[in-house]
């Protein structure tokens, strides 16, 4: 495709603005794009982003004599405060004891806390749920069906159900 503002030249750039709600887009070539400020916008941000997480290591870390070194990669802690980027995941055991107070006070705790799996339960419509067998597995019938009353907008039963479900938890 030619560049849309010389239109004489290969487009490589692909541009979209949004102008006081405005949509745009163009395609240009390396040359009418640096012309027009659209060459690699990354470039200063990698290196700002580098620059903010040594900053935090540098601020947080203590000045060590660099004997230190990992293993694995040969990184010294003043590798690591300087460039803001651990060498490899083997740093993390080595300078365990002077990377955990950075982690922690960036990002707030030092175990993922991830969200749990969803477990999910099938019932057939036209079967009813056992309520002969043992506390558990009504329960767990109960919540099934609570799950396909919500799935089918039967919000009348899922009330029910809950009701039923927080009764027998409680």
């Amino acid at each position: 495709m030619l560049c849309q503002h010389c239109k004489k030249h290969q487009a490589t750039t692909h541009v979209k603005t949004m102008i006081n709600g405005e949509y745009a887009e163009y395609m240009l070539c390396p040359e009418c794009a640096h012309e027009l400020g659209y060459d690699n916008m990354f470039t200063d941000f990698s290196a700002d982003f580098g620059g903010l997480l040594s900053s935090f290591f540098s601020n947080a870390l203590p000045a060590i004599s660099g004997a230190t070194h990992c293993d694995t990669c040969g990184s010294t802690l003043n590798d690591i405060k300087r460039s803001g980027k651990v060498g490899c995941a083997d740093c993390y055991d080595t300078f365990f004891s002077e990377l955990l107070p950075t982690i922690r006070s960036i990002h707030g705790n030092t175990e993922h806390k991830g969200k749990q799996p969803v477990i999910e339960y099938t019932v057939n419509p036209d079967e009813k749920p056992d309520t002969t067998g043992s506390s558990g597995s009504k329960l767990e019938s109960l919540r099934a069906e609570l799950k396909q009353a919500i799935a089918d907008e039967n919000f009348e039963r899922a009330a029910q159900l809950r009701d039923e479900i927080k009764e027998l938890e409680g």
